[in-house]
């Protein structure tokens, strides 16, 4: 969806509004405009902004794509579908996407606003993404595990056997990125004893990337540049 000329341009010295969508998983959720890109935010988090949704954008320029195997990506949390948008229009990867959410206003705000400009194929299923991954039988060749309720990453993902699921979900080569929070001296307390204690023992060739107020956790760091 289009917005008016003068919202786009108004957006470069004030952030719109653009539409609100509150939900019972997100009781705050909307889309604003900013520097002439949709936004997608709750009270207290942005979860997708475009090309400048600088967490997975300073990872991905990291990233040596060429090492990855396959082509296929399964997307933890959809936000507005930064990640493929950025994978596609900035980095020039032809992948498809499997993209599971838990929130249906957050697949409809995604379709209307980001989704149907892209030509890579994407898949959204509206389910419990803790659940779903239980069940999958297919690999992939990239996972990225972006899921927040508001700023809090339910604790149910950051268990050493969810990590266990994920990984076997990896085709051989394939790579997870996983999106922590960094902001404050308890997000670091939290995400530094995530990654020694827990995603470190699953994934021993892991390594962290600080991308400014978050770390992506990279299963394997050789895929690195």
């Amino acid at each position: 969806m289009e917005v008016p000329r003068w919202k786009r341009w108004l957006s470069y010295l004030t952030e719109v509004h653009v539409e609100s969508a509150p939900s019972e998983v997100n009781p705050h959720l909307y889309v604003s405009m900013r520097n002439g890109r949709y936004q997608l935010s709750t009270a207290n988090a942005i979860y997708s902004y475009e090309d400048l949704y600088t967490n997975f954008l300073y990872a991905f320029r990291q990233i040596d794509f060429a090492r990855l195997l396959g082509r296929e990506v399964l997307l933890l949390g959809l936000g507005l579908g930064s990640v493929p948008l950025m994978l596609e229009r900035v980095f020039k990867q032809d992948f498809s996407y499997l993209a599971v959410e838990l929130d249906p206003h957050v697949i409809y705000l995604a379709n209307t606003y980001a989704l149907s400009g892209l030509s890579s194929p994407v898949t959204t299923i509206c389910a419990d993404a803790f659940a779903y991954t239980q069940q999958l039988d297919e690999t992939f060749a990239l996972i990225c595990m972006d899921i927040f309720l508001d700023d809090v990453i339910p604790a149910a993902f950051l268990t050493a056997s969810y990590l266990e699921t994920l990984r076997g979900l990896l085709q051989p080569g394939g790579v997870l990125l996983y999106n922590c929070l960094y902001r404050n001296p308890d997000d670091k307390r939290d995400t530094e004893a995530f990654y020694t204690n827990i995603f470190q023992q699953v994934f021993p060739n892991a390594t962290s990337l600080d991308v400014q107020g978050n770390w992506i956790l990279v299963s394997d760091g050789g895929v690195v540049g």
